[in-house]
């Protein structure tokens, strides 16, 4: 994947969102509760808690040195029964002692709960992007799946806590458009 295949952008507009998708992207507040809001059923589906080396371009964002690994999640969120996000965190493994100690033991609950449940984490601002079946995330989203999937929207940001950040990218899957 070449660095000019996409970028993430500051304005889901410039990313190339459809129209009806970006107050989704641009929704500077907690995606759980927006998802929560326009559905009878939430849940949150684990599929990997682990540590991984970060994405060439998360690396910087999460203060990791070339050839570390950070530990990574990746949830489903399901509403009503279908599966509207996938989402990956990623962070510096010495702050699963510190500032997000909280993250390991989160489990099945939304971290996007936690995250605006804290008055001490404070978030960055959010960017989008176009995904490409090019590109990793698009490819972990089909393979949670199990079947392939078009072009794809993401948005992530950084939230920080004690100095120190977490990078949160929710990739938006076809049936968001239900809700």
């Amino acid at each position: 994947m070449s660095r000019q295949e996409f970028r993430w952008k500051p304005d889901p507009a410039l990313a190339g969102a459809p129209t009806w998708l970006r107050p989704w992207l641009a929704d500077p507040g907690s995606l759980t509760a927006r998802i929560v809001a326009r559905c009878d059923s939430f849940e949150v589906r684990v599929l990997g808690e682990r540590r991984a080396r970060p994405f060439p371009d998360e690396r910087a964002l999460i203060g990791l040195p070339p050839g570390r690994y950070a530990w990574t999640r990746e949830v489903l969120l399901f509403a009503d029964g279908l599966p509207v996000v996938f989402a990956h965190s990623a962070l510096a493994p010495r702050d699963l002692n510190g500032a997000w100690h909280m993250a390991q033991a989160i489990g099945s609950r939304p971290l996007g709960a936690a995250l605006f449940a804290d008055p001490s984490i404070c978030r960055g601002p959010l960017s989008a992007a176009r995904l490409t079946a090019r590109h990793p995330l698009h490819r972990r989203a089909s393979a949670a799946l199990g079947s392939p999937l078009p072009t794809l929207w993401a948005r992530r940001s950084r939230f920080c806590r004690l100095d120190r950040p977490l990078l949160v990218t929710e990739v938006f899957l076809p049936d968001i458009a239900r809700l």
